[in-house]
């Protein structure tokens, strides 16, 4: 049985940044939905399926940080990484998940957090309802 994939919803509004990415995260067998504006992503998102948020900080329009307050005020358990070309330490109030420095990270190193973060959303619950047998009541009359 193989598992479905995992869609991930990648946005910045550098074309080559987002070319990359998609090409990156498919190769590993993500499902990648690519956006440019903040705004389409959102409308994107809202219409589900969406399993990880991948976003520049830096767009016209709704930024990254402010993307993902609204996707955390619909799903706050949607993990969400934020990643910045301008800027190497992020301390402002960001819901972000992790935030990524770009050009201070391997392509290996965002692979993993998104791994990561999958697996922490998913969580150990179902781990556990597969390996769980169900209970047998004995010595019931």
């Amino acid at each position: 049985m193989m598992k479905p994939k995992r869609t991930i919803l990648c946005v910045d509004d550098n074309e080559q940044s987002l070319s990359y990415r998609k090409i990156m995260l498919e190769t590993r067998g993500y499902r990648v939905a690519n956006y440019s504006k903040g705004e389409e992503a959102l409308e994107r998102f809202s219409r589900g399926g969406i399993d990880l948020v991948v976003t520049d900080m830096a767009m016209p329009g709704l930024d990254g940080p402010q993307l993902i307050a609204a996707i955390k005020k619909v799903s706050p358990h949607t993990p969400a990484i934020l990643i910045s070309s301008k800027v190497r330490t992020y301390d402002h109030d960001s819901q972000a998940d992790v935030f990524l420095a770009r050009g201070m990270y391997a392509p290996a190193d965002l692979l993993e957090k998104i791994r990561l973060l999958l697996v922490r959303k998913r969580g150990p619950k179902r781990l556990h309802e597969r390996n769980t047998p169900l209970p047998r009541q004995i010595g019931v009359a």
